[in-house]
């Protein structure tokens, strides 16, 4: 064939679509925590897990699944990613228990971890260089415009239906794009009959799982014998998998390419973006549900400035790619993002919408500002006959970051609120009328400090009977202060480590610009 592909923009389409259902899964649960956690009882622990479920297989399997969709064929990875994708949707709006709704979200997760590689790569070979750079900047706003439309979506849905519904928000674009996708997009592999790196395959997921698991469990329930040995187990599999990767003939990933500056702080550059994404839209639609009362709906829409944020701070992005650089982009998104969330350490107790409104809009320009730069980058360290591995790196580092914002400052968060919790009931007069008549006190205030959500789901029942009505409101009100409070310190240490993160990147990326 001379000359690009003819219909790569409408095979663009399929990519994002495709890609889109993929973080949307990730984020359109968030609004439906409520009605879950009354349904089926969730603990905290729970429901962690039934967030995390898809998180882990997702993160683990990219890098192996990216350099087989390589050998075995792209479009054919993107297409198989799709199917197992959707049937762990239909399957999980089946589902009546919470091991039921962890293990379907598990098959989303191995289908995502299909899905991601196969759109970036099946990106590259279809684009010339000239139009890459343009097509990376609509990829990666589709990306941000995922964390908001999930929200959105999910909550649209959760208006007529029960959480089960939650799950089907991406299946009719996934029939869509897997017949789409085979019309539009060229199917792509690399041509070789070396035998498949499956030593490095089972150390990277190994690695990459062990990590993401061992963090998520042990900063919830505590660093004990088992988060503990799998996080060994982890830094002992990577330390081997980079022992392995320099001996193999043909390695499952160049891991010498990740200690280029350019690759390896564009990296920890999309890892922390995702990171801090991730974290504040976990807390963010929490407080729009629990302190200004929206619904999951309401909670959806007032999500959306930051898609439109991403979208716009993408072609910025584009535009001043060629004049300044990589370096100077994902430098100056990452510390625009950090100013975004900053503001949210100033919500105080009297906190407006618009206030979040503009903190969310500031976090996504920024978001549009470093992202795509920083995927481009990566994606033209590799050769053709890598991109797969290319494209599961970068994923993974989206994942990694994004399951460590949550897992992260999640515990912080968690960890917070309690603290504030406690110190506003130790002010609370023991003669108060209100503690001193209403039964059970105690015990509401055991349950209202584990979480905001939990405070509030106590204070809707305690509502609805007359002797403990009493003690609704001031429940509502302490764990209110209580997660504010939370939100606040929570968006300081993420702003520092975005702040530090800026600093760093600024000595690790080379100097030199990206040709026009």
């Amino acid at each position: 064939m001379t000359g690009p592909y003819r219909y790569r923009w409408y095979a663009l389409t399929v990519l994002c679509a495709s890609l889109l259902v993929v973080v949307m899964a990730n984020t359109s649960l968030i609004v439906a925590v409520p009605s879950m956690t009354e349904d089926l009882r969730l603990t905290s622990s729970q429901l962690q897990w039934v967030i995390d479920g898809y998180t882990v297989p997702y993160a683990a399997l990219m890098l192996l699944f990216g350099a087989l969709g390589d050998r075995f064929g792209r479009r054919r990875a993107l297409i198989l990613g799709l199917v197992i994708f959707g049937a762990g949707s239909i399957l999980g709006s089946l589902a009546t228990s919470t091991e039921q709704v962890i293990a379907w979200r598990l098959v989303m997760g191995i289908g995502a971890a299909v899905i991601m590689p196969a759109t970036l790569s099946l990106l590259v070979v279809t684009f010339p260089r000239a139009e890459r750079a343009r097509a990376i900047a609509i990829w990666a706003a589709t990306s941000g415009l995922g964390i908001a439309l999930g929200p959105l979506l999910a909550g649209a849905m959760l208006q007529k239906w029960s959480w089960h519904s939650t799950f089907l928000v991406n299946v009719a674009v996934v029939a869509v794009a897997v017949v789409a996708a085979l019309v539009v997009v060229p199917p792509s592999r690399v041509a070789t009959d070396g035998r498949i790196d499956w030593i490095g395959g089972l150390l990277s997921i190994v690695t990459v799982g062990g990590s993401v698991y061992a963090i998520i469990d042990g900063l919830h329930a505590g660093w004990t014998f088992g988060p503990v040995s799998v996080g060994v187990t982890a830094l002992t599999a990577a330390l081997v998998f980079v022992w392995w990767e320099r001996r193999h003939p043909r390695p499952l990933l160049n891991v010498r390419r990740l200690g280029e500056r350019k690759i390896g702080g564009s990296l920890l550059s999309v890892a922390l973006l995702f990171l801090a994404a991730f974290g504040t839209i976990y807390f963010v639609a929490q407080y729009f549900q629990f302190v200004f009362g929206y619904g999951p709906l309401e909670a959806g829409i007032r999500l959306l400035p930051l898609a439109l944020a991403v979208t716009v701070g993408s072609i910025v992005s584009g535009r001043l790619l060629p004049r300044f650089g990589e370096r100077v982009l994902i430098a100056s998104g990452i510390a625009i993002a950090a100013v975004g969330i900053l503001m949210l350490t100033m919500i105080g107790d009297a906190p407006d919408y618009s206030w979040f409104a503009i903190a969310i809009s500031v976090l996504g320009v920024g978001m549009g500002v470093a992202e795509p730069p920083a995927t481009d980058a990566i994606m033209g360290g590799f050769s053709e006959s890598e991109l797969g591995s290319a494209g599961g790196i970068n994923d993974t580092a989206i994942e990694f970051g994004g399951a460590l914002g949550i897992a992260v400052l999640g515990s912080v968060l968690s960890s917070s609120y309690s603290s504030s919790f406690d110190d506003s009931v130790a002010n609370v007069d023991p003669s108060n009328p209100v503690v001193a008549t209403t039964p059970d006190v105690a015990n509401a205030l055991d349950i209202g400090r584990e979480s905001v959500g939990s405070a509030s789901v106590l204070a809707q029942h305690l509502g609805n009977d007359p002797a403990t009505a009493p003690l609704a409101e001031p429940l509502t009100r302490l764990a209110q202060h209580a997660f504010t409070s939370a939100v606040e310190s929570t968006s300081s240490i993420a702003a520092a480590i975005l702040v530090a993160g800026a600093i760093a990147l600024t000595v690790i990326l080379p100097r030199h610009r990206t040709a026009g």
